[in-house]
């Protein structure tokens, strides 16, 4: 059973990868940057600060910061740097069968040594999860929204050939148990 789950991840990497076209590369590199959601996350806030006035806005904003966090800690320190599953960019049999984003000339993107959970992944559903739920009865559309966005950035991931399927369903439980633990816990009226 093991091997064929491994096979079907090997297999969907493969697959997704093989679409790439200078274009897509472009798109997926873009996506699946940090910095270009920033407009985005203030776009967030600027609901949060409409939806709950200013204390609380603030209060969501710490509460939002610390689910993304503690989804990064777990994501990382619990589980990628203990089961240490090589991400596909870095597997001996594949690596010489993926494309690879080009940074600059002869250098080429491949992500850290590690892919399981993925971080993006954790971190993404984390942050949807808890402000979809928190901000659900000013903005109904907003949850379906941002799993979408969560959704699009794990397949740039695994466009890029950085990590297999399971890794982007495991981050995004991970993240997404984390925020509805904080959006339960400290949230929820």
């Amino acid at each position: 059973m093991i091997e064929w789950l491994e096979a079907f991840d090997r297999s969907i990497v493969l697959g997704v990868n093989a679409l790439h076209t200078p274009w897509l590369d472009e798109v997926m590199w873009f996506i699946s940057g940090r910095a270009v959601w920033i407009p985005f996350y203030l776009w967030l806030l600027y609901l949060a600060f409409r939806a709950f006035g200013f204390r609380k806005a603030i209060f969501f904003l710490l509460l939002a910061i610390l689910t993304v966090a503690v989804a990064d800690l777990i994501s990382v320190h619990l589980i990628k740097n203990v089961i240490e599953r090589y991400r596909p960019s870095h597997h001996a049999l594949l690596t010489h069968r993926l494309h690879f984003y080009e940074i600059k000339p002869g250098e080429f993107y491949k992500g850290g040594q590690y892919g399981f959970v993925s971080s993006h992944a954790a971190n993404f559903f984390a942050l949807s999860v808890f402000v979809g739920m928190a901000l659900k009865r000013k903005y109904k559309w907003l949850l379906p929204l941002l799993i979408s966005v969560s959704v699009l950035v794990c397949f740039s991931r695994l466009y890029l050939g950085v990590h297999y399927l399971s890794d982007l369903i495991g981050g995004a439980i991970v993240g997404s148990l984390v925020a509805y633990t904080f959006w339960r816990t400290w949230w929820k009226n």
